[in-house]
């Protein structure tokens, strides 16, 4: 016992304190065995701690890449046609017959269909010959009439003259005459009354002669002119109203509908048929304000639809200045070919028009990107050592799953897809303690199994309900 307790004093391995307790030897086996499980748990508690401390935790990353890259807008439209003709009759007749059928293809200035026009006809041959009776009367007036008047009222010139002359040598004789006390003075004043009034007749008709060369030529010919021009527009207005009765067509196209039958009435201002040219087509969109801000005339742009084989292309021929009251949205149309018309008026489309292109733009997953409260954005980025930091990234133009990086990151860098958001919501302490095993994304086919056997679990869970 003396050893014992020397060795017990000189000796390190355990507390005075504890030895102070007794010196028996069970209770001395009893301090060494619990010495011996504390020393055998603590390595324990420390691999626990550790765990607890530095993670690790399974992701999927991405490799940002340097490639062209498109800013495309999509939006869902309806077709028209390039140009559409809906033909109304000017008058109001029954059909005589039709010419082509729904679906028939038409040339500018074809005949489509055939009023009746009987009382047109005769309506145009009575305008005829008025218009012909009023060209004959013209001619008349212009070569005949007029130079005869003009003839007379010269002559009556000439006579006139004559008569006044001859009226004024009388009356200077008869002054001679008197001068000379071998007439009386009556017959002086009877010869002056008597000139005077021979050239009084002789100014009328020098008046009406200058009035004819000069006036009455031309209201003459205004007179004749005019009721000639009056028959000849009702002549033609006869002959357009015939002209009504034929309807043709003022495009090129299809006929795509024709409501009326032979022998049914064609009414004024009802289409009577109706022709498109579908060798084009132009699919009107609303886009919203922000999305068409970016968009101009000429942009390239494609057009899908179902059971048309592959994307047409084609290109923005109008974004409206004016935004739509009731949708607060803008219209755009894109114009494109019509192959085969296998794109058809009035269906749904969609649309993808190309408003920018940036060549060699730094690309990542859209699925990458943090959002945070404020507008922020930021990505998960894996170091060399396989340890997540997260970078503030400005993001720029947007293409289906991917999006461009303005700022934040370079290529090359790699960017956590599946897992980012986990990361995300760790303390910054721990995150700089947690480290990532990188899984391979699941192939499609496991994919597409996976989301095959949530279905049927879900068809199994509902059928158990119902029982």
């Amino acid at each position: 016992m003396a050893d014992h307790s020397i060795t017990a004093r000189q000796g390190t391995l355990a507390p005075p304190k504890i030895l102070s307790l007794g010196t028996s030897g069970s209770l001395t086996s009893g301090v060494i065995l619990g010495t011996l499980l504390a020393v055998a748990v603590w390595p324990a508690c420390s691999s626990r701690e550790a765990s607890e401390v530095a993670p690790s935790v399974a992701v999927q990353v991405a490799t940002a890449e340097t490639e062209k890259m498109e800013h495309k807008i999509s939006a869902d439209a309806v077709i028209f046609p390039l140009r559409q003709a809906a033909i109304v009759p000017k008058i109001s007749a029954p059909v005589s017959k039709f010419f082509v059928e729904r679906g028939s293809h038409v040339h500018a200035g074809e005949l489509l269909a055939q009023l009746e026009n009987q009382d047109l006809v005769a309506a145009v041959t009575d305008n005829k010959g008025a218009y012909e009776q009023a060209q004959a009367a013209y001619e008349t007036a212009t070569k005949q009439s007029l130079p005869e008047e003009t003839q007379k009222a010269e002559l009556d010139t000439e006579a006139a003259q004559e008569a006044m002359e001859s009226a004024q040598k009388v009356y200077e004789s008869q002054q001679n005459l008197f001068k000379q006390g071998a007439t009386a003075r009556k017959n002086v004043d009877d010869s002056n009354l008597a000139f005077i009034q021979a050239r009084n007749q002789y100014d009328l008709a020098r008046r009406h002669l200058e009035s004819l060369q000069k006036f009455g030529r031309e209201q003459e010919l205004k007179g004749a002119e005019g009721q000639l021009t009056s028959a000849r527009g009702k002549y033609l207005g006869a002959e357009a109203q015939m002209g009504f009765a034929e309807i043709r067509s003022p495009i090129d196209g299809v006929v795509t509908d024709r409501p009326v039958y032979p022998g049914e009435m064609a009414a004024a201002g009802s289409p009577l048929i109706t022709v498109m040219d579908i060798s084009q087509v132009v699919a009107r969109a609303h886009i919203d304000q922000q999305q068409a801000a970016v968009l101009k005339v000429g942009d390239p742009a494609a057009v899908s639809m179902p059971g048309v084989t592959g994307d047409v292309s084609g290109k923005v021929t109008m974004v409206s200045p004016a935004v739509d009251p009731g949708s607060t949205t803008v219209e755009v149309w894109v114009q494109a070919n019509n192959p085969h018309e296998r794109m058809r008026p009035g269906a749904s489309t969609h649309i993808s028009i190309i408003a920018d292109t940036v060549p060699k733009a730094v690309v990542i997953p859209a699925i990458s990107v943090l959002t945070a409260p404020d507008g922020g954005t930021a990505v998960m980025v894996i170091d060399t050592q396989d340890k997540p930091h997260q970078k503030s990234v400005k993001i720029g133009i947007r293409d289906g799953d991917d999006v461009q990086v303005i700022g934040g990151i370079e290529a090359g860098e790699r960017v956590v897809t599946m897992g980012a958001y986990d990361l995300s919501k760790e303390d910054p302490e721990v995150l700089e303690k947690t480290t990532v095993r990188i899984e391979a994304p699941p192939a499609p086919e496991q994919e597409k199994r996976g989301d095959e056997d949530k279905d049927d679990t879900k068809g199994a869970g509902s059928g158990g309900d119902k029982d």
